[in-house]
């Protein structure tokens, strides 16, 4: 390859073996060895666990009857409800998660990722208190707490994989930030159980079930939340939010600590001065592309999101990457799997299962099955690449849509009769989310994550993140009047979307695994973007010392061979 990418590559390489050198390779050793970082990232991960247990949550209590007597007309069991309004009591969620992901960024940078989190589990907290208000004040309050608890979920499903990648090594950063998704999922499996037993308080129907039965599996998030909001204020500061803030001492400390090292240790001036690059280039990256933005004031923070956003826009090429993300983001939604996770037991009831009880039961078994399912995808999405795993993954899912289409056109109003084919009906929605869990769960969002070149890689995620949201609210809002005046049509157009989504994938979107990011420039058609930034980082690495003791002794850090980079792509497609 090229001379930057090149350079760049031996440079990193060479970063990667001095540290192994110093401290071992990546795998459970090295979880054992960084054993504090790993629990400081496992408690963190409470923040997933919180996101997850709010996506599955709500979907049980909308099946419970002592719940239907406080909605008036919002009620989620009358079939002659206006459906538009149960879908606002789900879905205001995740708009407040929207506009909780776009200040996301703005607070963990003016605060701190460490404040940053203790403020969006202030305001979840809040909203979780308004929602338990509703026995008294009704839909409204079930309404404006939910869309206050979403704008402290959608942060802190931001902010907590930023902060737990700042504190990990290298050598373990993918196993901690993985750790999330396997968090969020754990948190879906728990809350659909949770459901199942409380709906067991008082007694199963509307003039014996109590209010206890609702309010409990509301109100138990306060505890994880304030776990976390406790046990954020005794966790270490990010390294590199303190460095690039101007506090260079308190963060080598704070790296030591993290460490177990002294602070004059070589791995930990390694490590220092690699986040000092990162820190300097980003800061540099703005002078020249935003230079009124270049003073780390609030209001220069908060407006930079936005301006870098809107530079994505202004290039073919990085428009090409802002299809990609957003597109794909789209699709991950439009699969169904949303209204699956928040409609479940209304689902399962319309599928025949019409015993409150026996539909809370499947829907448990939705969370077991799609936890499960994410843990391939963590192991070896590496090795198999992302066009096949997400094009498997979404034929799969589009099959069972329309296999539940099927069966429901064939049995609907008839299930008392053929309950087999309201099981067959179940068992294909448990199959549907096990093809999510290992293929669109994790490999959309690892795709909208590596396609940006360093200087912009913030605020595509950001814009991804903003499309997974804007969607999910849509997909809220109108399932229960698209299960209501289309029975098994909603299973077509959410299998129909699904089988256009491998398509996009498969014929749009280029395959990423162990691609550089001067080969990303190549396939979205914006050679030296990567290596203009590349060019940047040696500088950098050169002025701050880290290159000299890299090169140690022979003062050469060693190179690569040449290839060009749309060589190396040509072989990476033939080997795919």
């Amino acid at each position: 390859m090229g001379g930057a990418d090149a350079g760049t590559g031996a440079f990193y390489d060479a970063a990667l073996h001095k540290r192994q050198a110093l401290m071992g390779k990546s795998g459970p050793s090295a979880l054992i060895k960084n054993f504090k970082v790993f629990s400081i990232a496992c408690f963190a991960c409470i923040g997933g666990v919180l996101y997850g247990y709010n996506q599955g949550m709500f979907s049980g209590v909308l099946a419970m009857p002592s719940f239907q007597k406080h909605m008036g007309e919002y009620d989620p069991l009358d079939p002659q409800a206006d459906q538009t309004k149960k879908g606002w009591l789900t879905a205001i969620l995740e708009l407040g998660a929207w506009i909780g992901t776009l200040l996301s960024g703005f607070l963990a940078e003016v605060l701190s990722r460490k404040y940053g989190v203790l403020v969006a589990c202030a305001v979840f907290i809040v909203g979780v208190i308004i929602q338990a208000t509703a026995v008294q004040a009704g839909p409204n309050a079930i309404l404006a707490g939910r869309f206050v608890t979403g704008m402290g979920v959608g942060s802190l499903a931001m902010i907590i994989p930023i902060y737990n990648s700042e504190v990990a090594p290298p050598e373990v950063r993918g196993a901690l930030v993985a750790t999330q998704q396997l968090a969020i999922c754990f948190g879906i499996m728990v809350s659909f159980w949770i459901d199942y037993g409380t709906n067991f308080i008082g007694g199963t129907t509307l003039g014996t079930q109590t209010d206890a039965s609702w309010l409990t599996p509301i109100c138990l998030q306060l505890f994880p939340a304030v776990v976390l909001f406790i046990g954020m204020i005794f966790m270490p500061f990010s390294p590199r939010w303190l460095i690039h803030h101007g506090r260079e001492e308190e963060a080598r400390k704070v790296l030591a600590n993290l460490r177990g090292l002294d602070e004059n240790h070589e791995l930990v001036e390694i490590e220092f001065l690699e986040i000092k690059a990162q820190s300097l280039f980003e800061k540099r990256s703005i002078a020249e592309l935003f230079p009124e933005l270049r003073e780390q004031t609030a209001w220069n923070i908060f407006k930079l999101q936005f301006v870098s956003i809107k530079k994505l826009f202004q290039t073919r090429a990085m428009f090409k990457r802002v299809i990609v993300a957003t597109v794909t983001m789209f699709f991950q939604q439009w699969t169904g799997i949303n209204a699956v996770l928040y409609y479940a037991p209304s689902i399962f009831m319309q599928l025949g299962l019409d015993n409150t009880t026996i539909s809370l039961l499947a829907t448990g078994v939705v969370g077991i099955v799609m936890f499960l399912a994410t843990i391939p995808a963590v192991l070896w999405i590496d090795r198999v690449g992302r066009k096949p795993v997400l094009t498997v993954g979404a034929i799969g899912m589009g099959t069972c849509h329309l296999i539940i289409a099927v069966i429901v056109a064939r049995n609907f109003g008839h299930w008392g009769e053929q309950p087999a084919a309201g099981w067959a009906a179940v068992c294909m929605v448990w199959l549907f989310v096990i093809h999510f869990g290992y293929s669109w769960g994790p490999c959309a969002w690892i795709i909208v994550a590596e396609i940006w070149p360093l200087s912009t890689r913030p605020y595509g995620v950001a814009l991804g993140a903003s499309s997974n949201w804007m969607n999910n609210f849509i997909v809220g809002q109108v399932t229960p009047d698209m299960l209501k005046s289309m029975p098994y049509g909603t299973y077509i157009l959410f299998g129909v979307l699904t089988y256009l989504g491998a398509g996009f994938i498969w014929f749009f979107v280029p395959e990423t695994k162990r691609l550089t990011l001067e080969e990303m420039d190549v396939i979205f058609g914006s050679e030296g973007t990567a290596q203009a930034d590349f060019d940047r980082m040696a500088a950098i690495n050169s002025e701050i010392g880290l290159t000299r003791i890299l090169a140690g002794d022979s003062g050469v850090i060693e190179e690569v061979a040449p290839t060009t980079s749309k060589e190396k792509v040509n072989e990476h497609h033939e080997g795919v």
